[in-house]
């Protein structure tokens, strides 16, 4: 038997886009029957819901409302919550798993850091970094930038995407050798609102005990179960995707010239 977690999720405590709390969040998944979420609001390059103007340390309070009520809910009622998030830069999204509250507090330069930065200080501190749906177009996305060499990792499947976009990251992964993850995006929850079906994550064969059991397996290209329909990752006719950029060393983009959706 596995243990099934949620990797990507977002709050309307600390992003401007979600619409549960923490703990509605964390009752949902529960009754779902995971093991755990990880609590990735947008941070302060993204859809976040932090007043940028306020200190450095009370914007760190505030950011991480959403992940205390989560939290808070998770240990009465049995579900292990963790902390992560999500940073925009430039259009391109990445997931931060393995540095926590106080970390961020010692940390300011996290807020500009460049993707490079971003990586290095992550692995200084035993984390990892996740380009989040690569393929993504949307109106506030001016380009697909994909970061291979700013990235531990590639979500290659997310449950806000189109299949194609899907599609794309798998193939585009498992091309360059990245290890491969799956959220729900889910910015909210309830029988109501959200279909279980379209409610993905991922599978472990162990149980998490920390974020940092995550990193390790994503950097040791442990085995991690995609928790999708395996359908996702097959071509269909009509499908069409927009030109791809690469990042390049200097994090200016160049065109790939490749159409992922080919074989």
């Amino acid at each position: 038997m596995g243990y099934r977690y949620e990797t990507h999720l977002h709050t309307c405590q600390a992003s401007a886009c979600g619409r549960s709390t923490g703990a509605e969040h964390v009752r949902y998944y529960k009754a779902l029957g995971y093991d755990g979420i990880f609590i990735t609001d947008h941070f302060f390059r993204g859809n976040c819901a932090v007043d940028r103007s306020l200190p450095w340390p009370e914007k760190v309070r505030l950011f991480c409302d959403g992940y205390r009520d989560a939290k808070a809910e998770g240990d009465r009622i049995g579900l292990q919550v963790f902390f992560a998030w999500e940073e925009s830069i430039d259009g391109d999204d990445y997931l931060v798993y393995g540095c926590d509250e106080d970390w961020l507090l010692r940390h300011p330069e996290i807020e500009h850091a460049t993707r490079r930065e971003q990586l290095e200080l992550a692995h200084a501190n035993g984390g990892c970094v996740v380009q989040a749906h690569p393929f993504r177009m949307r109106d506030y996305i001016k380009r697909i930038l994909l970061g291979w060499r700013y990235c531990d990792a590639v979500e290659v499947a997310n449950a806000g995407n189109r299949p194609q976009d899907d599609v794309c990251a798998y193939r585009y992964a498992k091309e360059f050798g990245f290890p491969m993850t799956c959220g729900s995006d889910n910015h909210r929850s309830g029988f109501e609102t959200r279909d279980p079906a379209v409610t993905w994550g991922i599978e472990t064969e162990t149980r998490l005990t920390c974020p940092q059991d995550y990193v390790k397996l994503i950097l040791s290209g442990g085995p991690i179960k995609l928790l999708c329909p395996s359908e996702r990752f097959q071509f269909q006719p009509g499908m069409t995707i927009e030109e791809s950029y690469w990042l390049d060393e200097k994090e200016q983009p160049v065109a790939t010239g490749r159409d992922w959706l080919k074989e």
